[in-house]
Formats: C-alpha cells, sequence, structure tokens
C-alpha cells in the first residue's frame, strides 16, 4: 500500500521571500502606515464633526454640489470623493496588483496561490455569513459584498502599532491579501452594481485607454499628455453607468512593470509602473483616502433609537459578522485547506495563531466597505448611515482582537524580527536572505 507523500518543508507556507521584495515591501508599509495615521484622524474628525454642534455645516460641505451636467459629472463634493479620488486609490493597487504578479516574488504560483485563495475565503465567507444574518430582513441582501475588502491603510496603520515586529513574511501577506481582496471588490462593484449601463460611453472609453497604453508601453511620461487621456477614460466609464473606479484599476493594469532592452528583451529594467507608483502612493495615502474617509465617515449617533439601537439592526449584525468573524474564519480556514491537501506545513518560525492574528486585521474594513455600502442603499439613507456604524464598529473590535491575539506572540515576533536584520558582513543584506 503507497504511503501518502510526507509534507513539503522545501517551500513552506510564508516562508521567507527574497530580499529586493521584502526591501520594497517594507517602503511600501511606510508609506501605507502613514496614510493610515491620516485615515484614522481624518474618520475621527468626520465622527466627531457629525455628532458636534456645527453638524449642519458638516451636510453642508458632503452635499456640495458642484460639475458639468452634460457630462454625468454633476456631483455633490462626497462623490467626487467616492468616484473620484477612490479611482486614483484603485490606480495603485492595479500596480501594485499588476507588479506583485509580473516581477515580484508571486510570479511564482507556489507562492500566489496562498495569498490569492486565502482572499478568496476572505470574501466568500463573510458574505455567506452576511446574508445568513440578513436573510428575512427585506432590501438587506444588496449590502452582503459590504464585509468582504479589507482596508490596508487602515490595517497596516494598527499594525504599525500592535505588531511592530510581525515576520516580513505575515506583512507581505496581508498587504498581498488586502490588494487581491481590493481587485474582487472591484470587480464585485462593476459587476453586482452597476444599475445601469450605456455602451456607447464604455465603447468610448476604449479609445483614451487604448491612447494611454500605447503611450506607457512607449514609456511617455508626459503629463500633459497621459493626464488628459486618462481623465476622458474616468469621465466615459463614469457616463456609462460602471462604477469610475474602475477605470482606475484599468490604467493602472496598462502601465508597465519591466521594460524591454533594445534587443527585445524582457527585464532590462524597471518600467513606468515603479516611477508611477512612488508618485501616486503618496498621493493616494496622503490626500485621496482620507479625504474619502473625512467625507465619507460622519454618521451622527444620536438619531432615532441613537447608537444602542442602531447595533440591534440586522444590517448591522450582517456587517459586523462578516469582517470580525467571516474574514479570519474565510482566511485562516483557506489557508488550512491548501496546507491539508498539499500537504504543506508553516514556516518553523510561525504558528496558525499568526495567520488568525493577521486574519483578525483583514477584518479592519473601512474604505472600500463604505463605498459599497453607499452604493447597495444609498449615500443618504438610514441603511447607510447603519452601514458606517457598523462598519466602525466592527474595525475597532477586530483591532482589540488582534491586537490581543499577536501581542501573545510578540516575543517570538521578536526573536524573529532580530534574525531578520543580522548582517554580520556589512553588506547591507541581511545574512538571513544569503544562507538560504
Amino acid at each position: 500500500m503507497p504511503h501518502p507523500p510526507a509534507p513539503d518543508d522545501r517551500n513552506p507556507l510564508f516562508g521567507r521571500g527574497t530580499w529586493p521584495e521584502a526591501r520594497r515591501i517594507a517602503e511600501i508599509l511606510r508609506k501605507e502606515t502613514i496614510g493610515g495615521v491620516l485615515l484614522l484622524a481624518a474618520a475621527v474628525v468626520a465622527v466627531v464633526w457629525a455628532n458636534s454642534p456645527w453638524s449642519g455645516a458638516y451636510e453642508s460641505v458632503r452635499g456640495f454640489t458642484f460639475g458639468p451636467s452634460a457630462l454625468h459629472l454633476r456631483l455633490p463634493l462626497e462623490g467626487w470623493a467616492a468616484d473620484g479620488l477612490l479611482a486614483i486609490f484603485f490606480f495603485v493597487a492595479g500596480l501594485e496588483l499588476k507588479r506583485e504578479f509580473v516581477a515580484g516574488d508571486l510570479r511564482q504560483p507556489r507562492r500566489a496561490v496562498v495569498p490569492v485563495a486565502a482572499a478568496a475565503g476572505g470574501v466568500a465567507v463573510p458574505a455567506v455569513l452576511y446574508t445568513i444574518v440578513t436573510w428575512r430582513t427585506p432590501g438587506a441582501g444588496s449590502g452582503w459584498a459590504i464585509p468582504t475588502a479589507t482596508d490596508i491603510a487602515f490595517a497596516l496603520a494598527v499594525l504599525a502599532v500592535i505588531g511592530r515586529f510581525l515576520p516580513s513574511a505575515l506583512r507581505t501577506f496581508l498587504l498581498t491579501l488586502a490588494v487581491v481582496d481590493d481587485l474582487i471588490a472591484i470587480v464585485i462593484i462593476a459587476v453586482f452594481y452597476t444599475g445601469h449601463l450605456s455602451v456607447a460611453p464604455l465603447a468610448a472609453a476604449l479609445v483614451p485607454l487604448g491612447l494611454f497604453t500605447v503611450l506607457v508601453q512607449r514609456r511617455v511620461r508626459s503629463w500633459w499628455l497621459l493626464l488628459p487621456l486618462a481623465l476622458a477614460a474616468w469621465a466615459l466609464v463614469h457616463a456609462s453607468g460602471v462604477h469610475a473606479t474602475v477605470a482606475g484599476v484599468l490604467l493602472g493594469f496598462a502601465v508597465p512593470v519591466v521594460r524591454s532592452d533594445a534587443a527585445g528583451g524582457p527585464d532590462a529594467g524597471p518600467g513606468l509602473a515603479e516611477h508611477f507608483e512612488h508618485r501616486f502612493r503618496p498621493l493616494s495615502a496622503g490626500v485621496a483616502v482620507p479625504v474619502f474617509a473625512l467625507l465619507s465617515a460622519g454618521v451622527p449617533f444620536g438619531g432615532a433609537g441613537g447608537l444602542g439601537a442602531a447595533l440591534h439592526e440586522p444590517v448591522v449584525l450582517g456587517v459586523l459578522a462578516g469582517l470580525v468573524a467571516g474574514k479570519p474564519l474565510g482566511i485562516v480556514g483557506t489557508t488550512w485547506l491548501l496546507a491539508r491537501f498539499t500537504r504543506a506545513r508553516l514556516d518553523g518560525d510561525l504558528a496558525w495563531a499568526d495567520l488568525a492574528g493577521v486574519g483578525l486585521l483583514g477584518g479592519i474594513g473601512f474604505t472600500v466597505a463604505l463605498l459599497i455600502g453607499d452604493l447597495a442603499f444609498g449615500a443618504d439613507t438610514a441603511a447607510a448611515a447603519d452601514v458606517k456604524i457598523a462598519v466602525l464598529a466592527a474595525s475597532v473590535t477586530a483591532t482589540a482582537l488582534a491586537a490581543v491575539l499577536l501581542r501573545t506572540r510578540d516575543r517570538a515576533y521578536r526573536r524573529i524580527r532580530k534574525a531578520e536584520t543580522v548582517d554580520a558582513d556589512h553588506d547591507g543584506i541581511p545574512d538571513v536572505y544569503q544562507d538560504r
């Protein structure tokens, strides 16, 4: 009788990646952490402002409308933030995702399968839990996608406080997981939250998108050429009825990650993706997402029944269940199934509790969750206000649980971090990345 294959220890789950990738991820995390702090500050300001004696001014600012009606762009300021500023956020997400799968460690299928599958599980399980909780509530079903996305800036800001010594492999996993489920979220928005589709503007958007693609493939950086084309593609996608943030992802995917040399060979050096990422990530993390939070997170807690009554609403309970329970269950459960059926093992320095802590951080939803809530129920409805309360409550709860769990492993993380920073030969590369 044949014996089952032995567990594979050569390519462990969450094994340490390459030094160039670890260094690049560390730089991204630093920028996103700063953006996360600004996001948290903006959310706090929004909540305080909306519950202050000056709440009327807050609503006036959010509702200030401007823009050309002929182009379907006469929008309130909150709408400009959701449709316009978040397109920058998704442009950067598109750049990062393409970079990971074309030139990063995730170009290797064995490394890509874990975060991609975990992201899919972290989307499916929260959606199922939300649907179960809200099953008998009329109209609530349209919000099934609200608890499916992780807010990477918010999560990394929390991680900077409670998990400063988290191993690089888990940090990379969290970043990749969040980027992949952002992509899944944008697909969900395009497919399930497009109420009316106008084919002509959507087809017309292919013209500026195609010209943008040709120019960036030829390494054209001139903003006066690229920016009008990007704006035209964004406006036409918006006019088609598809959410305008989809244009941001498509534009990000168009940018080349590597360039070809004179002989036509690949990998001659970095493409424009790296250049654009350096330019636009600070704009996304430092401006676009915090402004969106400022204009979207403000919800009055003193309405009919107040905060306590809102926490008994099925929509609120569904979002809480999806983010706080569904996210870690989906992420950890999917990864465990991969390990079970491929007979892979966790890296020897890690434990399943570490992955559970990262899964809880995945339950910190904010930017995309609020966006989907507005798309599902309407920006100024009672249900949308309930969604904001639920997302804020879920994020706080997930943060507290992750802090407790990750703190129990802090000593192990410090030991791993120390090993990852030793550079005995002083060549600028930690020894653990060379000893392999």
